[in-house]
C-alpha cells in the first residue's frame, strides 16, 4: 500500500486519516493479460489505482480499428472518466497489456469519503486539473511533434516498461504505422536514450 499512500500524501492535501478511509474503501483485483477492466458499451463506477502491469485505452473507430490513446502505467490512477462522472455507458475499451494488480474503489465509497472530508473534494479538484493538463499535452504532442520524438519521450520517461507493450498498440499510441515504428525503432537504442 507504500505507493499509493506515497502519491496521495505528495499532492499535499490529504491528511493520513483520509488515506486511511481511501484505503479501507478499495479491493484488489488482478487483470490477466489481455483482461478488461471495462469495456465499450459499460458505466463505469469506480477508480482504480494501478499497483504493477500495465493498461491501455482504446476505442474503435468507423473502420474496426483498435486506437489506442492511454497507456497506464505502475503507481497512477485509471478509470473511464467520463463514464464515471456522468453514469452514461462508456465508448473506451480498458484493458490489461500484462498480468496487472489494482486497487479499486466504488465510486459509491468514494461519495461516501467525500462526504465525511472535504479534503476529497480539492483532491478531486487537482485531479480533474491534472486529466485536463494531460489531454492538452497528449494533443499538443501528436500535433506539434514527430514520431520519433514522441517515442524518445516515451522511452525515456517509462525505460523498463516500454519493451512491454505490443507493437501494434505502440504504434497507434504513436500515431503511426507499424512499419513506420519498427523504421523508428531501428534508429534508436535504449542504450542511446538512457546510457548506463
Amino acid at each position: 500500500m507504500e505507493p499509493i499512500k506515497n502519491l496521495l500524501k505528495s499532492f499535499d492535501v490529504l491528511h493520513d486519516s483520509d488515506i486511511d478511509d481511501f484505503i479501507n474503501a478499495s479491493t484488489s483485483k488482478h487483470l490477466n493479460k489481455n483482461e478488461y477492466y471495462i469495456k465499450e458499451g459499460e458505466t463505469c463506477k469506480s477508480v482504480t489505482f494501478v499497483i504493477s502491469g500495465i493498461l491501455r485505452s482504446y476505442y474503435t473507430s468507423d473502420k474496426d480499428d483498435d486506437m489506442t490513446y492511454c497507456i497506464t502505467f505502475p503507481n497512477n490512477f485509471m478509470t473511464a472518466y467520463s463514464s464515471f462522472l456522468t453514469n452514461q455507458p462508456t465508448r473506451e475499451n480498458i484493458q490489461a497489456i500484462t498480468e496487472t494488480e489494482l486497487l479499486v474503489v466504488p465510486k459509491s465509497k468514494i461519495e461516501k469519503i467525500t462526504d465525511n472530508s472535504q479534503n476529497w473534494l480539492l483532491f478531486q479538484k487537482i485531479i480533474a486539473e491534472q486529466q485536463y493538463i494531460e489531454l492538452e499535452k497528449r494533443i499538443f504532442s501528436l500535433q506539434g511533434s514527430n514520431a520519433k520524438k514522441r517515442y524518445t519521450e516515451l522511452i525515456k520517461n517509462q525505460p523498463q516498461y516500454i519493451q512491454h507493450i505490443p507493437l501494434q498498440y505502440l504504434a497507434s499510441y504513436l500515431g503511426v504505422t507499424q512499419r513506420h515504428l519498427s523504421r523508428i525503432r531501428k534508429e534508436i537504442s535504449l542504450l542511446d536514450i538512457c546510457p548506463t
